[in-house]
This record gives C-alpha cells, structure tokens and sequence, in this order.
C-alpha cells in the first residue's frame, strides 16, 4: 500500500499498472491535476501474510484540501500482492 501511495505522489503510472490486478487493471491512470499528496495513514489490515492469498488495507491519504478514506482489496499474483479495488469509505 505504501509504494502504491508514493507511486500516486509521484505520478508513476508504470508501477501502478504494474501492481495492478489484471483483472480490474484500467488502461491508463488518471491523476488529478494538483491533487498535492501530504500523508498516509495506514488504519487497519486483514490477512495479508505470506500464507494469505488475499487481504484487505484501510488507510487515510489526505491531500491539500481534504483526504481520501478507503478499504483496499489486494490478491496474489504470480507471487506478489496486486490492488484489485476498494470501497470509499466515510
């Protein structure tokens, strides 16, 4: 989750495809203009060991002006965790 949020502050499309499930994955990312990334804040995580197959990240990223509040899901895949969506949260 950490390096997907540094990925999204500095705008590397490539690696956020690439950690993207193939499943879900878009053609492209759309960063807003300006968004202005300031903090991560990792709330909670479910499963997400090396004997997981699957697990979830809530986590708070706040830009000027406001944050972004969400319940992450990530799979494996061919080995490694993949984002395959989330559900915005209040």
């Amino acid at each position: 989750m950490r390096s997907r949020y540094c990925a999204f502050v500095k705008q590397n499309e490539a690696y956020l495809l690439r950690t993207w499930h193939p499943r879900t994955r878009p053609p492209r990312v759309d960063f807003g203009p300006g968004t202005g990334w300031t903090g991560l804040e990792v709330l909670e995580t479910t499963d997400g060991s090396a004997f997981h197959s699957a697990g979830t990240v809530t986590f708070r990223a706040s830009y000027r002006g406001g944050s972004l509040h969400e319940r992450s899901r990530f799979e494996r895949v061919d080995g490694a965790w993949a984002y395959v969506d989330g559900d915005f949260l209040p």
